[in-house]
C-alpha cells in the first residue's frame, strides 16, 4: 500500500477540503482519465483496491497513472478506550481530495476498455467520478 517514507509531524488534524487546485484538473499523460466531482478523503488501500481492478480490466496492456497519493495519516484509539489520555496512534494513510481533481489517467488502451475500467473504479471509490477523455 501507499504511505510516505518519513512525515515532518506523526499526527495530523483533520482541516477541512475547500476549493479547487489549478494544476490537477487537466490531463497530462494519459488520453483518459477518472475526475472527482466532490471533495472527500481517499484511503491507501482504495487507492491500491482500484489500482488493481484497472490492471486486471486491462489485461497488462496500457499503462495508469496514479495522480493522487495518501500523505496524511489517521489516528484512532482502540475500541472500549475511555475519553481523554491524548490523541489515538495512527492507524492509516488518506489522501485529501478536492472537486475537480484528477485521480487516474489511462492511455495505450481502447475507449470502450477505458469506459469499463472507470466504471468498475467508480464502484469502489468514496466519492462521484466523471471519465474524461483528452480534447
Amino acid at each position: 500500500m501507499l504511505q510516505p517514507k518519513r512525515t515532518k509531524f506523526r499526527k495530523f488534524q483533520k482541516g477541512r477540503i475547500k476549493g479547487i487546485i489549478s494544476n490537477t484538473t487537466h490531463l497530462k499523460f494519459g488520453q483518459f482519465g477518472l475526475k472527482a466531482l466532490e471533495s472527500g478523503r481517499i484511503p491507501a488501500r482504495t487507492i491500491e483496491a482500484v489500482r488493481r481492478i484497472i490492471t486486471r480490466k486491462f489485461k497488462r496492456m496500457g499503462q495508469i497513472w496514479i495522480r493522487i497519493f495518501p500523505d496524511i495519516s489517521v489516528s484512532s484509539k482502540p475500541a472500549e478506550v475511555r475519553m481523554g489520555k491524548g490523541k489515538g496512534s495512527p492507524s492509516f494513510w488518506v489522501c485529501r481530495v478536492k472537486k475537480g481533481q484528477i485521480l487516474f489517467e489511462m492511455d495505450g488502451i481502447s475507449f470502450q476498455l477505458a469506459k469499463q475500467a472507470s466504471i468498475l473504479a467508480y464502484y469502489k471509490l468514496p466519492l462521484k467520478t466523471k471519465f474524461i477523455t483528452r480534447d
